[in-house]
């Protein structure tokens, strides 16, 4: 009973008129000289008990009807087999040229498209996830926190389609993902998925926070790295030592960081559409363990039920009330 509501309770107090029904049944009373002489009809006592709990219950399910009676939002738990994700996004400029680093031209997508719609695919499959999303450019940008919802998601998703600016910050992009995991239960994999196709310096301060942060949270961490042709990979090593520092290959030191976190951590080049899929796809596949959750069940209308149920007892009362034999 704890999960029932009422809209109007007041209307409750129609209940009261369910003692009709037991006053007075409707059917039209017959005389005899001496009722001895009637014989016992179990079946008309059977039958007027019917009709009499039949016309208590279509008062009951009016009053219910009109009270707004309504079950409350509810969380059941279930078990499954995914994890706890948060997309991060790149969202600065570069991510809307293609990955042969020019505009679309209608017959290649742009990075960011390719992004959104595989992860759109990978959303679509990861049917127990709680996956949240945000993004990054010039400041970190809070889009949907961890939700069973895929719709929710898969809006929020499509949602960075608008205009990229500038920047990439992707110091303050970390952060904010990983603190979506602060104050959510610890079942499952905790993913922090970075799909990005650069970086920027981090200064040791940030790197500081952040390696405590991803350590405390338990985060698991893949960089799907998206390659614009002919610019430097993560993987490669500079001819001149003088050009192998932070400031010359940014993306390069964040993969040296993120692999000095002393957390799960892989790192994938892709340089086209295709790879993207494979990476992702990889993923999808290595984070698919048991995993605790609870479901949110919505607060669910039941007025129009009472009111249906009452229109079919009504009904059954006058198709009733039609056989009677007037004498």
């Amino acid at each position: 009973m704890n999960d029932i509501a009422f809209e109007t309770p007041w209307a409750l107090a129609g209940l009261l008129l369910m003692v009709l029904p037991l006053l007075k049944t409707g059917a039209a009373p017959s005389a005899y000289s001496w009722l001895a002489i009637v014989p016992a009809d179990g079946l008309s006592v059977l039958l007027a008990l019917f009709l009499r709990i039949t016309g208590m219950s279509v008062v009951a399910a009016l009053s219910l009807g009109l009270s707004g009676v309504y079950l409350k939002e509810q969380k059941v738990e279930r078990i499954g087999r995914g994890a706890h994700i948060v997309l991060l996004l790149d969202r600065s400029r570069s991510m809307d040229d293609t990955f042969a680093g020019r505009a679309p031209d209608g017959s290649n997508e742009s990075k960011s498209a390719t992004a959104r719609r595989l992860l759109t695919e990978f959303v679509e499959k990861r049917k127990h996830d709680r996956i949240g999303v945000t993004a990054f450019s010039t400041s970190p940008l809070f889009v949907m926190p961890l939700t069973e919802n895929k719709q929710a998601v898969q809006a929020a998703i499509a949602a960075t389609s608008s205009p990229a600016l500038a920047y990439t910050n992707i110091s303050k992009g970390l952060s904010l993902a990983a603190s979506f995991f602060e104050q959510q239960p610890l079942t499952g994999s905790r993913i922090l998925l970075l799909i990005s196709d650069g970086a920027a310096a981090i200064d040791p301060d940030s790197e500081q926070a952040l390696r405590q942060l991803i350590k405390q949270q338990q985060i698991r961490l893949y960089w799907v790295f998206l390659r614009t042709e002919n610019s430097p990979g993560i993987f490669d090593v500079p001819e001149d030592s003088r050009n192998d520092n932070s400031d010359a290959m940014p993306e390069r030191y964040l993969h040296l960081f993120f692999k000095s976190l002393n957390v799960p951590y892989q790192a994938y080049e892709a340089e086209n559409p295709d790879a993207v899929q494979k990476a992702i796809a990889d993923i999808d596949t290595l984070e698919n363990r048991p995993l605790h959750y609870f479901e949110r069940i919505a607060k669910q209308d039941l007025s129009g039920l009472c009111y249906r149920w009452a229109v079919i007892l009504l009904l059954l009362l006058l198709a009733l009330k039609s056989c009677e034999v007037r004498r």
